[in-house]
């Protein structure tokens, strides 16, 4: 898993990531701006599912976005 291409290339990850998790904002992305934790944060919120749980989201996101 290669966070750091994510976090650097996010304007171009954003859009997926909007995609995937729909219930997110551009507003909470923006915030986000290609932090891992605060990606799993913004899940948890916006979701209601437990750490572990948006941890493993973020954790597919990567391997198939990467």
């Amino acid at each position: 898993m290669n966070w750091d291409r994510i976090q650097g290339n996010w304007k171009q990850f954003k859009g997926q990531a909007q995609a995937n998790w729909g219930e997110l904002t551009n507003d909470d992305l923006d915030v986000v701006e290609g932090r891992r934790e605060e990606l799993v944060g913004k899940i948890q919120e916006r979701y209601g599912i437990a750490k572990d749980e948006a941890e493993r989201q973020v954790d597919d996101f990567t391997r198939t976005n990467v």
